[in-house]
């Protein structure tokens, strides 16, 4: 099925997505059955007054161009793998990959995935009776509390902010899968996205 037979059909389903909104520092959209790219990060792995100081950095710029200047930012930051990475851990890791995948086919369509040190990139395209945020607050929620208690640890382990971005179309489709698949390979984790165990790719 292509991108736009895909979208038409899921569509159809429902007709009142909550679209755009905002929790705090980022807009979020939350667009029904349409496939969206969606990133979430460990609690220590991006500071929150980055964004504050490059939202004055940025102001200068044509307002088309902002959105994604912010968004290469943040992601050549996270690539640095910086804070405690916890999921660079493997049975962390794989905590983390079993929760993506558990729901494929019944709350979502999962299209691509992968899982990095201290961040995890996902493509996937909501029933429609599921929202993006009920989807990232149970993955998030499982894996917090599971990742915790194996690491014998409390407090917070996920950001409560996540990136996400709608799917325009075919070639973004596409583009997303090729961002996910070679974002271990961008941040030197691996030689292919084939050789990176907790991404999509590996299981291809």
């Amino acid at each position: 099925m292509d991108f736009e037979t895909m979208c038409s059909q899921r569509l159809q389903e429902d007709q009142s997505p909550i679209g755009h909104y905002t929790r705090g520092y980022l807009p979020h959209f939350d667009g029904g059955p349409i496939p969206q790219l969606v990133t979430f990060r460990l609690i220590d792995s991006f500071p929150s007054q980055c964004l504050t100081e490059w939202a004055v950095e940025l102001a200068a710029m044509v307002p088309d161009q902002v959105e994604s200047e912010r968004r290469r930012r943040i992601e050549d930051y996270l690539d640095k793998g910086f804070g405690s990475a916890w999921l660079s851990q493997p049975d962390i890791a794989e905590i983390v990959v079993q929760a993506i995948r558990c729901f494929d086919g019944s709350r979502y369509g999962l299209h691509a995935w992968t899982v990095m040190p201290n961040h995890v990139h996902v493509l996937l395209t909501p029933r429609s009776d599921e929202t993006l945020s009920q989807i990232l607050h149970s993955w998030k929620s499982f894996t917090a509390h599971k990742a915790n208690s194996v690491m014998a640890r409390t407090g917070p382990f996920w950001q409560r902010e996540y990136f996400d971005r709608f799917i325009r179309n075919e070639d973004h489709f596409a583009a997303a899968i090729a961002y996910i698949d070679n974002n271990p390979v961008k941040a030197g984790l691996s030689e292919c996205p084939s050789e990176w165990r907790y991404g999509s790719a590996f299981l291809r």
